[in-house]
């Protein structure tokens, strides 16, 4: 056989796409040739792969050979080609025979012939087992990640000779922990409940603000903290992690996916059993929060899908960054246009961000330096329009020296979880059969049929409206924010009591200036 095909696969974006390794050997001038719209790296992958195969004991005749990666119109970039091109090559040279059983095969090749791991293997062999693929051939540092895969023959190789006998003989490693995590229930039982965040037990004074960041989790909604500096806002936003909703298994594999395109996961422990808390420094640029490159990778809005994205900060933050969070703050999906191709990454995360009163922190404290215009143009930084995505706006005044000094310990964290879980079985069940996972989803219809109001709560939310200068966009959320209250004390209507206590978080923290 002097022509041969591998398949294999690249990632661009989050999107899979499979492509066909093709290589011919036939006789003539002693060249190597590689085709197909190939990015610096793949078309480096040459001299890596004639030298591996040399140093791993393979003939490697003068002849003219010439590699394809179909299609063409694609561009192929990264080094997860190595290896699918030395398997391509040596079986056209008839040193490997190709089995009947369609095999994927990523990985990178050194000089001396060793396999060396690759990102982005877990959502490869999930797409391949969609495709029907019923084996995958990878470096054996990702065998773990790729064996959280079931139903697919996973082969570990640490050489390109290994390679050769798996090709071979069909070699099988799989990971003892695919067997233990098949259904939701196993899932469950192998994941660590031990909380790495701040307890809300050792959290002094601030019920008002607890009571907030339960509502805020129990719903899914946006929350923004306004205090002076040390009026424990980081804590919250700490303490709010270790209060989130466990994780089931679909969704742990799916923010695993996101985490192995960019290399992220664990060599040993790959599977994300805990909800992501990105925590993002007021430095970040636009790139950094929603994604991009040439070839865009996920941004951290992305990283947080599914858990927390903390800004502290948050006016210290270029306008222009914070603005491009409107569109995924509402669609939970975030679409970067590039003249190679349009790319969607997932963004349901709940936003927790922080900040001063002004620039000196002490407003309206009679210690505050600032003057009123510098207070004016500090807290215009954030638009009108970006906060009217956050749900709960709330104050977290100065610590008090007896809640300081109180020993007594608080409400854990634990016990707020309950209720959080509670809560999200309640709409779970209420929204069976769509897409809508909370009541921070609600639009449209969906709000008008769960978030009824009788005669009298239509007039408090009248007179709301006026007196406040709601916007539409507003007025829905407090209405979402009162479905969650009227939740957690177990309530199928929404009564005047969690109106009003919705309303409450919707302070304007520029009413002094």
């Amino acid at each position: 056989m002097s022509f041969s095909t591998i398949l294999s696969a690249v990632i661009e974006g989050l999107k899979v796409e499979f492509i066909h390794v093709e290589a011919d050997v036939s006789n003539g001038l002693p060249v190597f040739h590689m085709v197909g719209y190939l990015s610096s790296e793949v078309k480096e992958a040459g001299e890596r792969v004639k030298t591996a195969i040399k140093n791993s004991g393979f003939e490697y005749p003068a002849k003219r050979t010439v590699v394809n990666l179909s299609p063409a119109t694609m561009r192929k970039h990264g080094a997860s080609f190595d290896l699918p091109i030395a398997v391509s090559i040596l079986t056209a040279l008839g040193q490997i025979q190709k089995t009947e059983k369609e095999c994927l095969i990523i990985g990178e090749l050194s000089l001396g012939g060793s396999v060396k791991k690759v990102s982005g293997v877990l959502p490869i062999v999930m797409e391949a087992k969609e495709k029907g693929i019923g084996r995958c051939i990878v470096p054996s540092e990702n065998v773990t990640e790729a064996s959280l895969v079931s139903g697919m023959e996973i082969i570990g190789v640490a050489t390109l000779q290994e390679t050769v006998e798996a090709m071979r003989y069909g070699r099988k490693r799989k990971n003892a922990q695919n067997e233990r995590i098949q259904t939701d229930e196993n899932f469950r039982k192998t994941v660590q409940r031990e909380s790495k965040f701040p307890d809300f037990a050792d959290m002094k004074g601030q019920e008002f603000v607890k009571r907030a960041a339960e509502i805020a989790v129990a719903g899914g909604h946006n929350l923004l903290l306004i205090g002076p500096p040390g009026s424990g806002k980081s804590m919250t936003a700490k303490c709010i992690a270790g209060i989130l909703p466990p994780l089931d298994l679909k969704e742990s594999l799916e923010i695993t996916k996101i985490y192995s395109v960019l290399g992220l996961v664990d060599e040993r422990i790959p599977l994300i059993t805990d909800r992501p808390f990105r925590e993002v420094h007021h430095t970040a640029t636009k790139a950094a929060l929603v994604g991009g490159g040439m070839i865009p990778h996920p941004g951290e809005i992305s990283l947080a899908h599914g858990g927390v994205l903390f800004l502290d900060e948050l006016p210290e933050f270029q306008r222009d960054t914070l603005e491009v969070l409107r569109q995924p703050l509402e669609e939970r999906y975030v679409n970067l246009s590039r003249t190679c191709g349009n790319y969607t990454f997932p963004a349901n995360f709940m936003l927790v961000a922080a900040m001063n009163p002004c620039p000196c922190g002490c407003f309206p404290d009679a210690k505050c330096t600032c003057t009123p215009m510098q207070i004016q143009t500090y807290q215009n930084r954030i638009s009108r329009p970006f906060l009217d995505r956050i749900d709960l706006c709330v104050e977290a005044p100065r610590v008090k020296y007896e809640y300081l000094s109180d020993e007594r310990k608080g409400e854990s964290s634990e016990e707020i979880r309950k209720r959080i879980c509670r809560v999200r079985d309640i709409q779970r069940q209420r929204y069976k059969g769509t897409e809508i996972a909370t009541n921070s989803m609600l639009e449209g219809k969906a709000l008008n049929k769960y978030c009824r109001l009788g005669k009298a709560e239509k007039e408090v939310m009248e007179q709301a409206f006026s007196t406040m200068g709601l916007t539409a966009r507003g007025y829905s959320r407090i209405l979402k924010t009162a479905r969650t209250i009227a939740d957690l004390e177990a309530s199928e209507a929404i009564t005047i009591s969690h109106l009003k206590e919705s309303l409450g978080y919707r302070m304007d923290y520029r009413k002094h200036t």
